[in-house]
């Protein structure tokens, strides 16, 4: 019991932070192209409890998380409140606004890994903190890969849709109320590992590359 209060103590804060930059990310874009939706319903904020959603984002990964011994972890924010009539160009606009939050998570895999560094600089060798990094790092590339399944609703899906022509997408959207399901259904059959990983090492890659001349002058 105490390891697993220590690990939702270390994952505590980058979940939230992740979760929080991630939908006022996609809120702050939705504004840029016209939907002032987010705004006026408080969503246009770093604050987290203006995103979190107390069963989808505390509740139902906590129980997920007992019940499958941590093996499976799935949670949501609040639906971000949208009116793609708003919008100046509704379908060309959408696919910025999907890729918003995963650029974000990306963002914030960058920063908690120079904080890693910083940390390693410093000689700071408390536990709880360079396990904190790591935590940080690993749930901001995961979201940047689950967010952007190539299904309806998810942000890969509407970057899709986005793209496609008019008839198409129309097509393409009648999967959408499944989408959840769908997901769902792929990651209990451990399907989904097998988008997840490959675009997880693909950021771990990056992030190598982008932080290398760091860890060079540091070092």
């Amino acid at each position: 019991m105490n390891e697993l209060f220590q690990t939702v103590l270390v994952y505590a804060l980058p979940v939230i932070f992740a979760i929080t930059v991630h939908e006022g990310a996609r809120a702050y874009v939705a504004r840029y192209f016209g939907d002032t939706t987010p705004e006026a319903a408080g969503r246009l904020t770093l604050n987290p409890i203006n995103h979190i959603d107390p069963l989808g984002t505390i509740i139902f990964p906590a129980v997920l998380y007992l019940a499958t011994g941590g093996a499976f972890l799935f949670g949501y924010a609040k639906r971000l409140p949208l009116n793609p009539g708003q919008m100046r160009d509704p379908k060309k606009n959408l696919k910025w606004l999907a890729l918003s939050g995963p650029a974000a998570n990306f963002s914030m895999a960058v920063l908690w890994a120079i904080f890693s560094i910083i940390l390693i600089v410093m000689r700071v060798n408390e536990s709880f903190f360079v396990e904190m990094a790591s935590a940080g790092v690993k749930v901001n590339i995961a979201l940047f890969a689950f967010h952007l399944i190539p299904i309806l609703p998810m942000a890969g899906g509407q970057v899709i849709f986005s793209l496609l022509p008019s008839r198409q997408a129309y097509q393409f959207a009648k999967v959408e109320p499944y989408g959840f399901l769908i997901v769902l259904g792929l990651a209990i059959l451990h399907l989904l590992q097998y988008w997840m990983q490959p675009l997880m090492r693909i950021q771990i890659e990056v992030l190598n590359l982008l932080l290398s001349p760091l860890r060079a002058i540091l070092g």
